[in-house]
């Protein structure tokens, strides 16, 4: 990792995933198998946390009773040489789930972000998409045969079909855009079913066909009637939420014309920093703390490039 790199939340994480060895199940039973594995039970996207709000991790020597309940049991990676097993409990009950593994609660991972270090929100995010993604591709699309787990958990097969399947990653976009000519000013819109007053920037998914400057330019147009010139990437986040990948930009509006659709936005305008400060001195966010859109806002309000 670059020293410069900004590493954003759900990112960053400590762990080899070992990619060169996790095709090996004889390698994963052995790890899974191995003294001081460490296990990180969730149950239906949720993390189970203790009293204090902390994930309960749990050793796999001492916990047959979880692994036996476990719908899937997926390698994540070795913390040097610790493996570290994430397994999914959606089969019980919240009450059975907390009961077996010890848990106070099960609880969504961006309730108890701001608690966790980095790499624990990065650990706690990937075991979360990868057990969603397991309990959305139980049967092949194809033929509707119940699939198979391999390499470690990172892939299904369908054995009539003959074919692997892999997580899905869903890209979308999220962007700030400036105004042409001065003062300096930014294009924030708010979205139905937000509060009145609560704005953001703008957010789509990335389509068949299209390049992420593509989509850039065409959920702009789309949602808020802004035509974009310039297109410049910012940055990246995971979002496993269930499976996407934050793709972050600034660009540059042709003109000040605002058309929002009506549907997806229900107003938008352009602030200045003067005015984005006043709103953060009156207590409201700059987007969600753990998003890329917080880095692009407040990197815009610092007067960034």
């Amino acid at each position: 990792m670059r020293t410069d790199e900004r590493v954003l939340a759900y990112g960053g994480g400590w762990l080899d995933r070992s990619g060169g060895r996790r095709a090996d199940p004889g390698w994963v039973a052995a790890r899974l198998a191995a003294a001081g594995t460490v296990l990180l039970p969730l149950w239906r996207d949720r993390c189970l946390v203790t009293a204090e709000r902390i994930p309960v991790r749990l050793s796999a020597a001492d916990s047959a009773g979880v692994l036996a309940a476990a719908d899937e049991t997926v390698f994540l990676g070795l913390d040097g040489e610790v493996a570290v097993f994430a397994v999914d409990l959606s089969a019980l009950s919240e009450q059975e789930a907390t009961a077996l593994t010890g848990a106070a609660a099960a609880v969504d991972v961006r309730a108890i972000f701001a608690g966790l270090g980095p790499a624990e929100a990065a650990i706690q995010g990937y075991a979360r998409g990868l057990l969603h993604w397991h309990r959305q591709q139980r049967h092949c699309g194809s033929c509707g045969t119940r699939t198979g787990t391999t390499f470690g958990g990172h892939a299904r097969t369908c054995e009539p079909c003959d074919r692997l399947l892999f997580p899905r990653i869903e890209p979308a976009i999220i962007v700030l855009v400036e105004a042409p000519g001065s003062p300096d000013r930014c294009l924030l819109a708010r979205h139905r079913g937000a509060a009145p007053g609560s704005y953001s920037t703008l957010a789509g998914f990335v389509e068949v066909g299209e390049s992420l400057e593509d989509a850039v330019r065409r959920e702009v147009a789309e949602e808020a009637g802004v035509v974009v010139g310039d297109v410049a990437y910012q940055g990246s986040q995971a979002w496993p939420f269930p499976a996407g990948l934050m793709v972050g930009f600034r660009a540059t509006a042709v003109s000040e014309r605002i058309a929002v659709d009506g549907e997806e936005l229900l107003e938008a305008r352009w602030f200045t920093r003067d005015e984005l400060r006043e709103r953060t001195a009156g207590g409201r966010p700059l987007g969600r703390v753990d998003s890329i859109d917080h880095l692009l806002l407040t990197g815009w309000l610092a007067g960034d490039r």
